[in-house]
């Protein structure tokens, strides 16, 4: 929750910033927004492959609950789809794209905001804030009125990191490896999805 808060004030901070011409010209000038993405995607890298647990716990997961990431990763698109459809001022395909950041706004708000400009990075950074917020706040809902697999669906790619504590906190320890492996498996598949539906 603490880095939620953090990010928001940061986002706050950045639209004061550009709003009142205060942006340095250097961070437009050179794209810092996708070096910064870079260095991130490296960071990531290195924290995953460089931790023994996580690659041995992955290995002893029950096959059929590798279902559950494509499970939420069809549901988030599907939900995304039907907005667009019925609500939205933009297309199903950019709803979809938003949607597709499964809680990983740093990531996916760049990206779309490299390839859809910064109205619709905006709105992505803010749903996927949203969402990761939601999914830990209302972990005890999800899992008391849709059962064990509804708080980490929720928790989309926040599962690997952010959300991982309050989602095994509700549905279990035993879960964790699980978690891990639905969020690893959702943070892989942003860049492949906002990409493709960024093309559209």
């Amino acid at each position: 929750m603490k880095g939620s808060l953090i990010i928001i004030v940061f986002f706050i901070l950045g639209t004061f910033l550009g709003m009142k011409g205060l942006t340095p010209s250097f961070i437009l000038e050179y794209n810092v927004s996708l070096y910064a993405l870079c260095a991130l995607m490296f960071c990531i890298g290195i924290t995953i492959s460089s931790d023994p647990k996580i690659l041995r716990s992955l290995r002893s997961l029950n096959p059929r609950l590798l279902l559950l990431p494509l499970m939420t990763i069809c549901g988030t698109l599907l939900g995304t789809a039907v907005i667009g459809f019925l609500f939205s001022e933009h297309s199903i395909t950019e709803c979809m794209a938003v949607g597709s950041g499964f809680g990983y706004y740093s990531l996916s708000s760049v990206l779309i905001g490299e390839k859809k400009g910064a109205d619709l990075a905006t709105i992505a950074l803010l749903s996927n804030i949203i969402r990761e917020i939601v999914a830990l706040m209302g972990a005890p809902i999800f899992y008391k009125y849709f059962g064990t697999f509804a708080p980490i669906a929720a928790g989309g790619a926040t599962t690997l990191d952010t959300t991982l504590p309050s989602v095994t906190k509700v549905v279990g320890k035993e879960y964790t490896v699980l978690c891990i492996f639905h969020g690893l498996l959702l943070d892989m598949s942003v860049v492949f999805l906002v990409t493709i539906l960024c093309s559209f």
